[in-house]
C-alpha cells in the first residue's frame, strides 16, 4: 500500500495504492476515495488531516517508522465501534503506540500497571508532558486495559496526576474587534465573526451545514459536536450580515466553509486564519483561536448573562466547567475598595 500526493489540472490530492480487498475497498470510500480506473488508484481531495487519516486507517508508515509496534488491531477496531471521532481515534493510537514502543519487548496483553507507572515517570521527567497530556496517555492505556482487554476496573490502580489550575487567555472586546477589522478575505471574516459570535469550536466551524444557519430564529444548530452532542447556540446579527455576503459570493454547496478541493474547510487551516489575523492586528498576546469562545463567554457573562445561560450556549456538561469564567472577569472591580483604604490613618 502506497500513499502520494498527485497533481491533476492544477488541483492536488491524495493518491492510494491499495490491494483488491473488500474491506480496504470499503474502508477507502468510507473515507471520501473515488476509484480512477485508468491510474488504477484511489484519490481523495488534499489535506493534512485526512493524510492523517489515511495513514491510520491503512497503517501506512515511513521506512523509519517500519520498526515500530503498531497498536493492536482490535484497539482500534473497537475505538470505531464506539463511534469514537477521528481526531480521538488518532490520539489514542498514537499515545498508545509511544506505551508500547517503550516496552517493546513485552506482549502487550502481558504489560501491567507497574509498566505504566514506569512510562508515567518517563514521562514526566524525561519528556516533561504536561498534566493535561499525562491525562490522556493513561486514558488510551486504559482503554486497552479496561476495555479490549476487560480487566476489572476496580483492579486497575494508576496515580493519575493532579489536574492544573490555569485561567484561560482571553481578548477584551477592543482586541477582538482589532482582530476583526484586521481580516480582509470574506471567508475568514465570516468564520471568526461565528467563532466569536455564538462561542464555537473550530471543530463545530467547519463540519458547519448551510441548514444549521436559522437566520429567521437567528440560531446556530450544532450537530455533533464535543462528546457527540448537538445544542443550539445564538447567531449575531452582524455575523448574519457577513454570511449572507459571503454565500452571496462563494456560493458553498453543502458545508457552509469548503475547502479549495472540496469537502469542509480544514480545523488546522481555521487556526492559520486566527494567528494571520492576530499578526495583522499586531496583537501579541499568546492566544489560540478558542480565546475567542472564552472571549465570547467572559464578555456574555460581563453583561450580565446568567451563568446557566452561558453553560448551555457553550454545551458544557457541568457548571463547574462554565464557572471558570468568574474568576476571570474584573468588571465591578473599579467599586470595591481595599480595606487599607478604609483606615484612618
Amino acid at each position: 500500500m502506497e500513499l502520494s500526493q498527485l497533481k491533476i489540472k492544477g488541483k492536488y490530492y491524495l493518491s492510494l495504492t491499495i490491494p483488491y480487498d473488500r474491506e480496504l475497498i470499503n474502508q477507502a470510500k468510507s473515507l471520501g476515495g473515488h476509484w480512477i480506473s485508468d491510474r488504477k488508484k484511489w484519490l481523495f481531495p488534499y489535506s493534512t488531516n485526512l493524510t492523517r487519516k489515511l495513514e491510520l486507517a491503512f497503517w501506512l508508515e515511513s521506512p523509519a517508522k517500519q520498526n515500530k509496534i503498531r497498536v493492536p488491531a482490535e484497539y482500534l477496531a473497537l475505538l470505531e465501534r464506539k463511534r469514537y471521532s477521528p481526531n480521538t481515534i488518532q490520539t489514542y493510537c498514537s499515545l498508545f503506540s509511544q506505551f508500547l514502543n517503550y516496552f517493546k519487548e513485552v506482549e502487550p496483553s502481558e504489560l501491567t500497571d507497574s509498566h505504566v507507572a514506569t512510562f508515567q515517570t518517563h514521562l514526566v521527567k524525561e519528556k516533561r508532558i504536561s498534566t493535561s497530556s499525562q491525562n490522556q496517555y493513561i486514558n488510551a492505556i486504559k482503554f486497552y486495559f479496561e476495555k479490549v482487554l476487560g480487566r476489572d476496573k476496580r483492579n486497575y490502580h494508576i496515580d493519575r496526576p493532579i489536574k492544573e489550575f490555569k485561567l484561560p487567555t482571553i481578548l477584551s472586546e477592543k482586541e477582538v474587534l482589532t482582530i476583526l477589522r484586521s481580516v480582509v478575505n470574506l471567508k475568514h471574516k465570516a468564520m471568526l465573526y461565528l467563532v466569536y459570535s455564538s462561542g464555537l469550536r473550530a471543530g463545530e466551524v467547519v463540519n458547519l451545514k448551510i441548514s444549521n444557519i436559522d437566520g429567521e430564529k437567528m440560531r446556530v444548530y450544532i450537530r455533533g459536536g464535543k462528546g457527540k452532542k448537538d445544542r443550539v447556540t445564538i447567531l449575531s446579527q452582524k455575523a448574519l450580515e457577513i454570511l449572507r455576503d459571503y454565500f452571496k459570493k462563494y456560493m458553498p454547496e453543502s458545508y457552509l466553509f469548503e475547502g479549495q478541493n472540496g469537502g469542509h474547510y480544514t480545523t488546522s487551516s481555521l487556526r492559520k486564519v486566527f494567528q494571520n489575523a492576530l499578526r495583522a492586528a499586531g496583537i501579541d498576546k499568546k492566544v489560540t483561536l478558542h480565546s475567542l469562545r472564552h472571549s465570547f463567554a467572559t464578555h456574555l457573562l460581563e453583561t450580565g448573562v446568567d451563568l446557566r445561560y452561558i453553560q448551555e450556549l457553550l454545551g458544557h456538561n457541568s457548571s463547574k466547567t462554565t464557572e471558570i469564567y468568574t474568576h476571570i472577569t474584573h468588571k465591578g472591580w473599579a467599586k470595591i475598595k481595599s480595606p487599607l483604604d478604609l483606615l484612618d490613618l
